[in-house]
């Protein structure tokens, strides 16, 4: 029977969403996850353990599970015995301190004696620790941000990623104190064998081919002969943009890769150069 690399990951919420997604880029095909603790892949020697984000460190560090995704901010909180074994770069956010608005806010000395609501009081604590700040900490599970406006405390300190939810409950962010990512983790005292090793190495590569054609596009077009160094000096591509001859013997085929941010700048400038044809399309992976 073979030996499945076992990955907890979030239950649901946006990291759960961005992993899924990840792993369907990947190629990895699951069975049905709808109210399933455990979910094989139908394709890939791995499966997926569904727990809440706080209980992930956990998982992997008690050997439930082989690995776990989860924020940096959930690692960081539960101290447990595990390892960050690679930054997975999405699911971005912070972890800062917010008081209403109204406040004008002189700098951290304000917080010396409030009251700040969190669900992260160990960050929070060493936090004010290393600041030299005497707070009382009030440990709320969930809404932690309607907690200054029904008089629970003077301040929070919570999750912050567009900022909506502060504005929405007529808060400020006034310290960012860390940030935060989707990582991979892994027990701090136990390997993985053989098989497992090279299963996750194999992840590793798909995910990296994944990120590696994030925000960009493959373009190419036909290119009079004549105009080519033209047109290769204005594109920007991955080492060199390939060249290729077409029927007419004046004319050639240029493809290239392109940050998908600079794409209409560089298209208006290929074209003033004589470039003809162009077309620009996604790049599902791109295996460097």
């Amino acid at each position: 029977m073979e030996s499945k690399l076992r990955i907890a990951v979030q239950s649901k919420g946006r990291l759960y969403e961005e992993t899924m997604e990840l792993l369907s880029e990947s190629g990895i095909k699951l069975t049905a996850v709808k109210r399933t603790l455990l979910v094989p892949a139908r394709n890939f020697p791995i499966e997926l353990l569904f727990l809440r984000d706080d209980d992930i460190p956990e998982s992997v560090a008690n050997g439930t599970a082989d690995l776990g995704i989860v924020g940096l901010n959930e690692v960081l909180e539960k101290e447990k015995n595990v390892v960050v074994a690679k930054e997975l770069g999405f699911s971005r956010c912070h972890l800062s301190l917010a008081i209403p608005q109204h406040i004008d806010y002189p700098g951290l000395k304000w917080f010396e004696g409030r009251k700040i609501a969190t669900s992260y009081p160990v960050i929070l604590s060493r936090f004010l620790e290393r600041e030299g700040i005497d707070a009382d900490i009030h440990v709320i599970t969930g809404s932690v941000e309607i907690a200054p406006g029904i008089g629970l405390a003077d301040g929070i300190f919570d999750i912050v990623s567009s900022g909506s939810t502060l504005v929405s409950n007529n808060l400020a962010e006034v310290e960012k104190v860390i940030d935060s990512q989707a990582v991979l983790i892994k027990a701090a005292d136990r390997q993985l064998s053989a098989e497992k090793q090279a299963t996750l190495d194999e992840l590793m590569f798909r995910f990296e081919a994944v990120k590696a054609a994030d925000g960009k596009k493959y373009i190419l077009m036909n290119v009079p002969k004549e105009k080519l160094d033209e047109v290769l000096s204005i594109l920007p591509g991955m080492k060199s943009p390939t060249v290729l001859p077409l029927a007419n013997s004046d004319w050639c085929s240029v493809h290239s890769v392109l940050e998908e941010k600079r794409l209409w700048e560089i298209v208006g400038k290929l074209k003033a150069a004589g470039a003809e044809g162009i077309l620009a399309l996604d790049i599902e992976r791109m295996i460097l």
